[in-house]
């Protein structure tokens, strides 16, 4: 058709209706390009459109053509959006899901973690508690070794043994002057376990006991119900007591009377063995009036003897009564300082009756030493002092006339004048006190004489005694020779002499010794019965009644709480302490001596050492005797223990120290309501070693926070509740604590491992002295005359702090029993100073300084403090302490020392910033 038209339109269109042809031509074209048009917007633009739409995200890429061809798997995708949004919903839904799973696995995976450590650290205590009885069976065999090799079994505490009611008989004695031990005395009656029970007869149910002075009875009484040996049950005595006097004159009954009623007394037993009959004496002119009693096998105690009725070893010189019912006051008493005094020596008496005016003749020394009768020496004594004092070669006071009416007294004894008071007035002005002995040699003690010596004791006037025929109350176990000079008669020219040699430090030892037998067993009614009781015991060999502990009333509190170790408490370094044991809490030893104690150094128990020593069971400072050394091999040497093979000896780090081959010590804690400082001190304990137990004083009324978890530090915590707040707390002597090392420690003190450990070393090797970390020193202070306590840093010290140092268990004894009651009266007033009053009673004992171990932190962190946070007042306080305690004891018992002990196997560790400690408190 087209080339049809298109012929027709070269020709001219002309032919058969051409103009309808054209028309129709053009129409199929419109047509045609419509439907062309169509085609292309229908097929075209759609793909176009889902080209660019689906492909609009990517537009922003280079070379990106929107309109570009499309694959035939883009094209399916395009189909499946809906599906593909539904699926991601699902999977969207599943992952919230498997998170959730996943958390949920986390934390059972994390718990099952915590469930793996602890059953390490279950594993890791099981291996220590596998190591610790591995050390226990080796120590055990070890022991059991020794003990097998030195056949000397561990003594423990006796069963104690009663006597049996009926009295085994035993023959008489020729006469009653006879008596000893031996023969007078039924031991049947006291068996070494017996404990030796007293039984005291009331004086009140006999008729002369309305005749006893009523001061004597009623302090006698008052001692009677306090002492620990006394019992109530009559058939298990070992010794039976009377009170007879001192009886008042005018109703005192006739001899005759007395002697029956001591016959008639319920266990007399028809000779009165096992009897002590005590007359005491309150006033100098108590006369002797059972001189004319048949007093049968019993023992007699009072002040005044005839050299015929007095049975040496049997009966007792007692000293006379004189604070009755009533505590000497101390300070009354007057300083042992300055040595010398106004006056070298004094006397003041009258003698009544002379055995001068019973001699025909005076004798001549040639004639008395050639064996004739002795002089009356009085006379020549007389005249031998008066010399002294007319030549002024000292100052001497000396009087025979006594400005008053004398006391009364017996015949040719030195009566006393005037008063008591101005008797002590003139011993205080004295060096020496003369005390001349009765004329009478038949006379070897009268109350007269033990009352001057009892004086010149209390003001610290140096007794000298004319006359060594004199037998001295308690002269048996007392070295009178320590406090007193006791010259013959016949030196009297040589007394001057004698008096003026003596050097400073001799006269103020024996002022010292002097202080101490009258404070111990003259000063009151306590001191005298317990002396009379403690003489007897330790003649029959019976040992002492162990001392009472102080017993620990617990506070319930929960542990558990697993301690962290502060690796700067516990880090040694490279320092080597020596062996360190994992051994379970070991106390102490005890009963090691035991009865040998009374058959053996009997005088040193009760005279070397100013301290009554004869109130404990043992000395806790002895070395190690031959007795007790260790017989170690198959070979026939013996060595002590501790000690080196071959003669070469341990190195420091293969041996403890010491004579003792296993000890522990005990932490003794004292706080105050500081729960959060005091866990924090406890948790530094943590695997301390030869740590025993921790025993922690609870000083506030408030108890603990019941919710508090204590840690758990490998050992026991005693915490104890106390009666009062009270800093004596610090040394009651509990009775959990069962080892002599006792580490007294403030809640707030920073030690490390390391440093405890070297100071409990040093302690072993001075077992008698205070070794601490913080030292300090006292001074005199020239413009005000008085003592001063310092805190300045100083190479020179003489005391420790017992914030942070370690004693003897021994000496928390004495500090709560023994110390006077007004040291620790002024603690309590003033809440302070209960470290000075411990140092100022362990060199008063020991006559040593502490020992100083050194900080090897030199700032000691937790003692230390810059000296502005101190408070004035507890600088003047510690002042007013030393002072005070200087009156009580009579002089400064402080010594000065220079000493300290280092470790020469550290090295030095200084703070960056400083190089010493700050002021301390």
């Amino acid at each position: 058709e087209l080339m049809t038209g298109y012929t027709m339109l070269r020709n001219g269109g002309v032919g058969n209706g051409g103009q309808p042809w054209v028309l129709r031509w053009s129409s199929r074209i419109r047509l045609t390009w419509l439907s062309f048009t169509l085609v292309i917007i229908l097929v075209f633009f759609p793909l176009i459109a889902h080209y660019y739409l689906t492909t609009i995200d990517d537009a922003d890429d280079a070379g990106k053509r929107i309109f570009g061809p499309r694959t035939g798997n883009e094209l399916c995708e395009v189909k499946h959006v809906q599906d593909l949004c539904r699926i991601r919903e699902s999977v969207s839904e599943e992952l919230l899901q498997l998170e959730a799973k996943r958390q949920e696995l986390n934390s059972e995976i994390a718990k099952l973690n915590l469930k793996i450590e602890a059953c390490k650290k279950s594993i890791e205590n099981a291996k220590q508690d596998l190591l610790q009885l591995k050390n226990v069976i080796s120590q055990t065999e070890h022991s059991y070794k020794e003990l097998m090799a030195q056949n000397q079994p561990k003594l423990s505490l006796p069963i104690r043994l009663l006597p049996d009611k009926e009295d085994a008989t035993f023959p008489l004695p020729k006469s009653n002057r006879n008596c000893r031990l031996h023969n007078c005395f039924d031991y049947s009656r006291c068996p070494l376990t017996s404990g030796f029970p007293v039984y005291v007869y009331n004086s009140d149910d006999y008729p002369f006991g309305s005749s006893l002075d009523p001061l004597i009875k009623q302090a006698f009484e008052a001692t009677v119900r306090t002492n620990v040996y006394v019992t109530e049950n009559a058939n298990i005595a070992c010794v039976y007591i009377i009170l007879v006097g001192e009886m008042q004159e005018p109703v005192m009954p006739k001899p005759t009377e007395l002697e029956q009623q001591l016959h008639s007394l319920p266990y007399w037993r028809t000779d009165g063995h096992n009897h002590l009959i005590i007359n005491l004496s309150r006033k100098s002119e108590t006369q002797n009036f059972i001189y004319n009693i048949s007093t049968g096998r019993a023992m007699i105690a009072q002040s005044t003897f005839y050299d015929a009725q007095y049975r040496p070893g049997f009966d007792i010189v007692v000293s006379p009564l004189v604070h009755a019912m009533s505590e000497p006051n101390f300070l009354e008493i007057p300083p042992q300082v300055p040595v010398k005094r106004k006056y070298l020596f004094s006397f003041q008496g009258e003698k009544i009756e002379s055995l001068r005016s019973s001699l025909q003749e005076v004798r001549s020394f040639e004639e008395e030493i050639e064996g004739n009768a002795p002089a009356d020496y009085d006379d020549r004594i007389i005249t031998t002092l008066k010399a002294v004092q007319d030549s002024k070669l000292d100052f001497v006071l000396v009087e025979f006339t006594c400005k008053n009416q004398p006391k009364a007294s017996l015949p040719t004894e030195w009566a006393l004048c005037g008063e008591r008071d101005d008797r002590l007035e003139l011993l205080k002005l004295s060096t020496f006190a003369l005390i001349i002995t009765p004329g009478d040699t038949q006379l070897v003690i009268s109350a007269g004489c033990a009352m001057r010596l009892f004086e010149a004791l209390e003001v610290g006037a140096i007794p000298v005694v004319l006359g060594e025929q004199v037998q001295l109350p308690y002269n048996d176990v007392i070295r009178w020779n320590e406090a007193a000079l006791i010259i013959p008669k016949p030196r009297i020219t040589e007394v001057h002499f004698l008096l003026r040699s003596i050097s400073d430090n001799d006269l103020l030892a024996m002022r010292r010794q002097g202080r101490f037998l009258w404070e111990t067993y003259f000063s009151t009614s306590d001191n005298v019965f317990s002396t009379v009781l403690a003489i007897i015991r330790t003649r029959i060999q019976i040992p002492a009644a162990p001392i009472r502990e102080e017993t620990a009333v617990e506070i319930p509190h929960r542990s558990g709480k697993a301690a962290g170790t502060d690796p700067n408490m516990a880090d040694n370094g490279d320092l080597d302490l020596g062996p360190v044991e994992t051994e379970p809490p070991y106390a102490s030893p005890k009963y090691l001596r035991n009865f040998t104690l009374t058959a053996m150094d009997v005088y040193r128990n009760w005279n070397s050492a100013p301290g009554p020593f004869h109130l404990f069971p043992y000395t806790p400072f002895d070395p190690v005797l031959p007795s007790e050394a260790k017989f170690l091999g198959s070979g026939t040497g013996f060595r002590p223990i501790g000690g080196g093979a071959g003669g070469s000896g341990k190195e420091f780090q293969a041996a403890l120290g010491g004579n003792v081959p296993r000890e522990q010590f005990t932490v003794v804690m004292l706080t105050y309501e500081r729960e959060e400082v005091l866990m924090n001190s406890l948790e530094r304990l943590n695997g301390l070693p030869y740590l025993n137990k921790v025993v922690v004083v609870w000083n506030s009324p408030k108890l603990p926070s019941e919710d508090l978890l204590w840690p758990d530090i490998g050992v026991p915590i005693m915490v104890v509740r106390t009666e009062k707040n009270s800093l004596n707390n610090r040394f009651l002597p509990w009775d959990e604590i069962e080892t002599e090392a006792i580490l007294s420690i403030d809640d707030d003190a920073h030690l490390r491992h390391d440093e405890i450990m070297f100071g409990f070393r040093v302690w072993r090797e001075a077992r008698d002295r205070i070794v601490g970390f913080p030292g300090r020193y006292h001074a005199w202070d020239i413009p005000h005359q008085s003592w001063l306590y310092n805190s300045n840093y100083s190479c020179e010290l003489s005391m420790v702090l017992t914030g942070a140092a370690f004693f003897h268990k021994y000496y928390a004894y004495l500090y709560s029993y023994v110390m006077p009651q007004a040291i620790r009266d002024m603690v309590d007033e003033y809440i302070n100073c209960e470290d000075i009053a411990m140092n100022f009673l362990v060199s008063h004992l020991t006559r040593k300084p502490p020992i100083k171990v050194k900080c090897w932190v030199e700032t000691c962190p937790g003692l230390c403090i810059s000296g502005e946070m101190v408070a004035c007042s507890h600088f003047h306080e510690r002042h007013k302490c030393i002072n005070f305690f200087v009156k009580v004891y009579g002089y400064m018992p402080l010594l000065y020392t220079q000493f300290r002990v280092d470790s020469v196997l550290f090295k030095t560790r200084l703070p960056h910033d400083k190089t010493k400690c700050f002021k301390f408190i």
